[in-house]
């Protein structure tokens, strides 16, 4: 009995434990719901609706970008990631003293990639590579590690039946100091940039389109030596990003050859079976192909229409009565890709109006846009941006400034006033500078098609042709517009009506015929062989040559601003014609009741056409010729000028220049437009042109010369002579020297001495590969032998006038130079 009272008892506890265990379950409950909902940590993902609120501003486009509050998103769909694409960073608004905006300052190909809870912004690098197939492609891969610019926690992912989008916040991006997408490095050095003030940078705009992204960012920077507004010791910039989707399919190459003028880029490729590192290089162009229903058509030889036409949009903003003209110069390259087998390959268009296409912005890749920039700078440039495999140009934006019409205004009337009515005036009549507009718009057009500058060209074209109305009429002042080739200068008032600037001309027809003609059921490679017989067509004829820009000139028939094929009877001519502006110069800018700003701005262009003319003829002295070549083709690359031309180059120098030009000399105009200045003005004219003939790459150039060419060489110390006897011709006879030739003489000297006592100045590895120059040991050459023998020869020549001449002051400059001789030659 007692045993089954005490089981009972046990049961019983048994019961009541059980019962507070099942009571205590429940009331544990809502704790593990709360532990459940429990805020997330700070960095993991959200549910979409928390980041990308119901406040949020979306754009969509390529990524949708959403705006919340001041923060910015981008909502990247799967399908982009591992896709390559574009970034372009340009100086959109800049600083004052720093030049324009519009400049670009870094490209890059990047790719988003997911990595874990992270999206990274990596480096693409298409410098180095290989064909995956071959074993060579695995060495390339390890030794380009893709570098990554940028790091971004995954804010969110929207998953629906359709896409799977990863949400970013971009703020920090844009707002703090990232440099690949901000003021480049060089820039901060020059400004002595210590870093970013984050609280005066900001994002102004951030906007999304089918293809491309774009971004406007204001960065400010602290600077102890800023260009402008020292006084806040600060920079502020907006920069402009671009990020365009890249094509999924490359546009098939076209390789370049230096033959050719193009716009290219290069790449080292280890798939080749060369034995060495080789740099492949293409053609930067747009992708210009035959639609395949016009396949027999094109091969029948008949003109088609491009599956995808080249279209420009002309700004809104661009004042109408100029619309006509800018589209007038994008579409005479017609007749250029007529010539690669196309019809209609080129059209200009009026932007749509905001009620015809509320989504047009000339910000979208999708167009390619004349903008109309309300600025002072007197220019116009034409960029294109490229797919970097393949080099197919995506879309380009000419930049064109108000200001360009002063600077056509200035090149017109003094290259062409002596002869043409319509240039004397300061405001020509709409029709001439509209024409003018065209001009330089198919220069830039040209420009975004592919076509760098083509120097060489003009010299093609005999100086006695351009004095001929029926042959200008025909062919232009220059083969190619693509030259500096600006306006007739050569022709004199007798000639009748000559073409006063170039057109699209024979060059420009064959360059683009060569660059864009398809080449059908060939690879890339495969096509160079016919490339090449094209080329080869053309040998010989200058008319098709390509000189490239020089910074600094050794090839003396790919000169900038010059016409024809001889300096020295084109200046001669072009002489002639400013001899002819210089007294009527204030009647053609005088306006009643105006000040004379005017005719000083004018008088100041006509020297520096001027001092052009001279430069033309001195790069003749010491000059050589470069004619690109391949091997197979007979003749020489490179020839120095000829004996005649050089001997005239420093006869014409001697006779225009430094023989005091008094027609320069007109008080007339001084009067009204300075209290001082004109002998200091012809000083610096000439000095300018004396120092340039005595540049020690020149004076290099000629030495080479006399080893080639033995006796029918114009060596240097042949030009050294004529010099010397040219400047100090009154000496024999003791003959009055004037004041202006007494400032000439004691440059020369001056000009000896920094010879003697100088090593060739070191041009900066920054700017090498812009600046042409011939390196010389001055020290061991015979430059400074021959220096001090003319230093020598002078002082016992001017020695011997002095006691001549008759006149107090040529006395006195006379024993001057004597003593600078003696210091220079004996320095203790």
């Amino acid at each position: 009995m007692r045993t089954i009272k005490m089981l009972m008892m046990l049961l019983l506890a048994a019961s009541v434990t059980t019962s507070c265990s099942i009571f205590q379950g429940k009331k544990k409950a809502p704790a593990k719901k709360t532990a459940s909902a429990k805020k997330p940590k700070k960095g993991d993902i959200q549910p979409y609706s928390k980041v990308i609120t119901k406040e949020a501003k979306s754009d969509e486009g390529l990524f949708t970008v959403h705006q919340v509050d001041d923060k910015y998103f981008y909502e990247i769909p799967d399908s982009l990631f591992e896709r390559e694409m574009l970034m372009v960073t340009r100086i959109a608004k800049t600083a004052s003293g720093l030049g324009f905006g519009g400049g670009k300052q870094n490209t890059q190909t990047l790719r988003w990639q997911k990595k874990n809870k992270d999206v990274l912004l990596r480096v693409v690098s298409h410098q180095v590579v290989a064909a995956d197939s071959l074993p060579v492609s695995i060495a390339v891969e390890n030794s380009n590690f893709e570098p990554i610019l940028y790091s971004f926690p995954i804010k969110a992912i929207k998953k629906d039946s359709v896409t799977n989008n990863t949400v970013i916040d971009v703020t920090d991006f844009f707002t703090k100091d990232v440099k690949a997408i901000g003021f480049p490095q060089r820039a901060r050095r020059n400004y002595k940039v210590s870093r970013l003030d984050d609280s005066r940078s900001y994002i102004d705009t951030l906007r999304s389109y089918p293809q491309n992204i774009e971004s406007r960012h204001v960065k400010t920077y602290l600077s102890s030596d800023p260009p402008s507004n020292s006084s806040v010791q600060s920079i502020s910039l907006e920069m402009s990003n671009s990020m365009i989707l890249l094509p999924k399919e490359p546009m098939k190459r076209r390789y370049f050859d230096q033959r050719v003028g193009w716009f290219a880029r290069g790449q080292q490729d280890y798939g080749l079976e060369d034995q060495k590192t080789k740099t492949v290089t293409y053609l930067d162009r747009w992708r210009l192909e035959v639609k395949d229903e016009d396949i027999a058509k094109f091969k029948a030889g008949e003109l088609v229409v491009p599956k995808k036409q080249i279209v420009y949009y002309i700004d809104p903003a661009t004042p109408v009565k100029w619309r006509k003209y800018i589209k007038q110069g994008i579409e005479d390259w017609q007749v250029a890709f007529e010539a690669a087998g196309f019809k209609e390959a080129i059209i200009a268009k009026d932007a749509p109006t905001k009620e015809e296409n509320p989504e047009w912005s000339p910000e979208d890749v999708r167009y390619s846009t004349v903008r109309y920039l309300a600025s002072p700078i007197p220019n116009a440039n034409g960029p294109h941006v490229s797919d970097p495999r393949s080099g197919e140009i995506l879309e380009s934006d000419i930049n064109w400034y108000h200001n360009v019409m002063t600077l056509l205004h200035n090149w017109f009337f003094i290259q062409t006033a002596a002869i043409n009515p319509d240039a004397r005036m300061n405001n020509f009549d709409d029709a001439v500078m509209g024409r003018l507009i065209r001009f330089v718009s198919a220069h830039e057009v040209g420009h975004t098609l592919g076509l760098p500058h083509n120097m060489g060209s003009s010299i093609a074209y005999p100086v006695e042709k351009l004095r001929d109305p029926a042959f200008t009429k025909e062919f232009g002042t220059a083969p190619s517009i693509m030259d500096y080739a600006r306006f007739n200068y050569v022709a004199q008032p007798e000639d009748g009506d000559v073409a006063l600037m170039p057109n699209i001309g024979p060059y420009d027809k064959y360059a683009i015929m060569w660059g864009y003609k398809p080449i059908l059921d060939k690879t890339a490679k495969e096509e160079k062989s016919v490339l090449d017989s094209w080329i080869l067509e053309k040998a010989g004829d200058p008319v098709y040559r390509f000189g490239r820009q020089q910074r600094g000139v050794i090839d003396h028939t790919s000169q900038t601003e010059d016409l024809g094929d001889d300096s020295m009877r084109a200046s001669a001519y072009g002489i002639k014609n400013l001899k002819r502006i210089v007294p009527n110069l204030g009647k053609w800018t005088g306006e009643e009741g105006e000040n004379y700003d005017e005719l000083e701005n004018m008088y100041g262009q006509l020297v520096g056409q001027f001092n052009r003319y001279m430069g033309h003829v001195t790069g003749n002295i010491g000059g050589v010729k470069e004619t690109y070549k391949a091997y197979g083709q007979e003749g020489a690359v490179y020839e120095h000028a000829s004996r005649d031309k050089q001997t005239r180059a420093m006869a014409f120098l001697n006779e225009q220049l430094f023989d005091t030009p008094e027609w320069l000399i007109d008080q007339d105009i001084f009067n009204k437009i300075e209290s001082d200045g004109g002998i200091d003005r012809i000083r610096s004219i000439q000095v300018r042109t004396l120092n340039n003939v005595l540049d020690f790459g020149r004076m290099a150039r000629l030495m080479e010369n006399e080893e080639v060419n033995g006796d029918d060489a114009y060596g240097l110390l042949e030009m050294m002579t004529d010099l010397r006897q040219g400047l100090f011709k009154e000496l024999p006879r003791g003959r009055t020297i004037d004041r202006y030739r007494r400032n000439l003489q004691r440059a020369y000297v001056e000009r000896l001495e920094f010879i003697m006592n100088n090593e060739q100045p070191r041009i900066p590895a920054a700017f090498r590969r812009f600046v042409s120059q011939s390196s010389v040991d001055v020290v061991q050459s015979d430059i400074r032998p021959i220096v001090r023998a003319e230093l020598t020869t002078l002082r016992r020549d001017a020695a011997r006038a002095a006691n001549r001449t008759s006149d107090r002051l040529s006395k006195i400059h006379l024993l001057d130079l004597v003593e600078r001789i003696d210091m220079i030659l004996d320095p203790k």
